[in-house]
């Protein structure tokens, strides 16, 4: 059995979504639909299989939507139950039953790290996953599972990084070290939003993380010293660690990465996991050909 030394997940929810304008107006981008499942039941799926028990969600007041779903609804299970929908009651009843969820507000939209200060108080000084709510890892060992088993044999944090183009490097965090395994560096530049020209490395951090509570540490600290209107961002924490010489690794998780927080990512989603769904795989593998073909 896999050692589970990760038993809490921090998933920042409070963004505004505005590049999904105007469908973000009144819904938060997380509960936008693929298939037949918001983006951010994925990614509470991914830390439910990981082994993680308890999901700690960062929200603002526009996210109600995200504690409704992951909350009972009485109603909808006895109409359910009362027309013999076996299934569906089944699929409904269990979302509420994943892990244990809890919700901070976050009060104004500071950057993520200070989405991630807000739920500090509820990990009690113990290492704790991250998983923004932009990505879906469709992997066979799930994407933060991945990262969990690299702590547990190295210890310290772990960020998960994928290869990214040039002409993209400045859109990413951007990590360079000592290649300790084929999948894995130790970390030693942690450079934010880098240009092309001045990255240490093609290695864009990813919405994956373990933090070891050492990082975490750091951010009540950064955020007394930070100017008013300045984002307090996780990298912060990450860059402040290094120059104390914490363990820091990156590490290539395998498995296939979608972007859901651009239309083009939350699309490919769609269609690469629509193809892979039991009940419309035949169906929409021949409507794709069929337009594919007049394209």
């Amino acid at each position: 059995m896999l050692k589970n030394s990760i038993k809490t997940a921090i998933i920042p929810v409070a963004g505004l979504g505005t590049r999904f304008l105007p469908a973000t107006k009144a819904q938060p981008k997380e509960m936008l639909t693929v298939v037949d499942k918001p983006v951010i039941q994925y990614i509470v799926e991914e830390a439910v299989v990981a082994g993680i028990k308890n999901i700690i969600f960062v929200t603002s007041h526009t996210k109600r939507a995200i504690e409704d779903h992951f909350d009972r609804n009485f109603e909808l299970e006895y109409r359910l139950e009362q027309k013999k929908m076996k299934k569906d009651l089944e699929d409904v009843a269990r979302i509420g039953k994943l892990a244990n969820f809890a919700f901070v507000r976050q009060a104004k939209p500071c950057g993520d790290g200070d989405a991630i200060l807000a739920a500090l108080p509820f990990v009690q000084n113990q290492a704790f996953a991250v998983l923004f709510g932009d990505d879906i890892i469709d992997a066979k060992v799930p994407g933060i599972r991945q990262l969990i088993d690299v702590h547990n044999e190295l210890g310290g944090s772990v960020i998960a990084v994928e290869t990214v183009p040039k002409k993209d490097i400045s859109r990413y965090g951007i990590l360079a070290g000592k290649k300790i395994s084929p999948n894995t560096i130790q970390v030693s530049k942690f450079v934010e939003k880098p240009k092309p020209e001045e990255a240490p490395s093609q290695l864009g951090v990813i919405g994956r993380y373990v933090v070891a509570p050492e990082i975490a540490n750091f951010l009540p600290k950064l955020k007394k010293n930070f100017p008013k209107n300045k984002e307090l961002r996780l990298a912060d924490a990450f860059i402040e660690g290094l120059k104390n010489n914490f363990k820091i690794f990156g590490t290539q998780i395998s498995g296939t990465r979608y972007d859901c927080g651009n239309k083009l990512g939350f699309l490919e989603a769609s269609v690469a996991l629509g193809l892979k769904h039991p009940e419309i795989k035949k169906q929409f593998f021949k409507f794709l050909k069929k337009t594919c073909k007049y394209a």
